[in-house]
């Protein structure tokens, strides 16, 4: 049986759950945050699987979503190539997300094109073919979404890590802000690097022809601190005002700091105009902060997001041009 697509009534006579407006994907761990997020912007949940949330509504941004499915259907099936067929029939590329029926799932995803997946050389265009993502509901039926918010698999940006120039692995969030956002710092951007030390960001940053002045109150690794195109200070983040700097093309934060607290600093330098580009991480020690996510949030020009390579924070991103 390969179906498509079946009407609202010929879906109640089989038998098939409402169909959702879009379905999200949890960050890992983060299943509690997910949740609360799509409750509290009044979104109706039709169900939740593990690390899936299904919305009655179609998709919104939300920040702690490490993918989201962007047009769910339910497919019924009636045999593993049955399966397989009704998917190719759709597009190539298919991710699984399984959450039962392991077994069936995975000879499904066997039958289906390989997806090939080397790891992400940082620079290099994203995928542009369309990822799919499926699962498998029950066992002849599956609920799968040929759009998605990620061109990965299930939102998972793996890179080719660098594992001997780096200081810590700090610096891979900053590959996958640039490489979600299209855009990064190059020759002739001057970057302020708030908080850098061991230097993780500041190497990033260099490695792209960018002038650096670092401030920490720890020292950067010895190596990335004699690069010509860094300038280090040793002192507190919090000390460089936006007024003494003049223009800054791009400012990095990625201090440990009670979120109100960053937030009245980064407020300063939105307000000032002198920068055009923002990062910044809010990190959060114990219970998760929604009201600080709001407030960056309504920030001009900011967007919010949980990385692949976040932990118990998230970034803050605000490209005023």
């Amino acid at each position: 049986m390969n179906v498509l697509y079946i009407n609202e009534q010929k879906q109640r006579q089989v038998g098939i759950p409402d169909c959702p407006g879009a379905v999200y994907l949890a960050a890992r761990g983060f299943e509690a945050e997910l949740e609360y997020e799509l409750r509290r912007s009044g979104l109706e949940l039709l169900f939740r699987r593990e690390r899936l949330m299904g919305t009655r509504e179609g998709p919104i941004h939300a920040v702690w979503a490490q993918n989201i499915w962007q047009s769910p259907r339910f497919i019924p099936i009636v045999s593993i190539a049955g399966a397989a067929a009704a998917l190719k029939a759709i597009q190539r590329n298919w991710a699984l997300y399984s959450t039962l029926e392991h077994r069936r799932a995975s000879l499904i995803q066997e039958a289906l094109p390989v997806v090939r997946t080397k790891p992400h050389v940082f620079g290099s265009p994203l995928p542009t073919a369309p990822m799919g993502a499926w699962t498998l509901w029950s066992r002849d039926l599956l609920l799968a979404s040929p759009a998605c918010s990620s061109s990965f698999a299930n939102g998972e940006i793996h890179f080719a890590e660098n594992k001997h120039a780096p200081p810590n692995r700090a610096y891979l969030k900053l590959w996958e802000v640039f490489t979600r956002i299209g855009r990064m710092p190059g020759p002739g951007d001057l970057c302020l690097d708030l908080g850098s030390s061991p230097g993780g960001w500041t190497w990033v940053l260099a490695g792209l022809g960018a002038r650096v002045f670092s401030v920490d109150k720890a020292p950067l690794a010895a190596h990335i601190a004699s690069d010509p195109l860094v300038e280090f200070c040793k002192g507190s983040a919090f000390a460089v005002e936006p007024r003494f700097t003049g223009n800054v093309s791009w400012l990095f934060c990625d201090v440990a700091c009670y979120p109100e607290r960053l937030y009245s600093y980064i407020r300063k330098w939105v307000d000032s105009g002198v920068c055009t580009h923002l990062v910044c991480t809010i990190k959060f020690a114990g219970k998760t902060d929604f009201t600080a996510i709001d407030s960056f949030s309504d920030l001009s020009g900011g967007l919010c997001m949980h990385l692949f390579a976040n932990k118990h924070e998230i970034t803050w991103v605000s490209l005023v041009k």
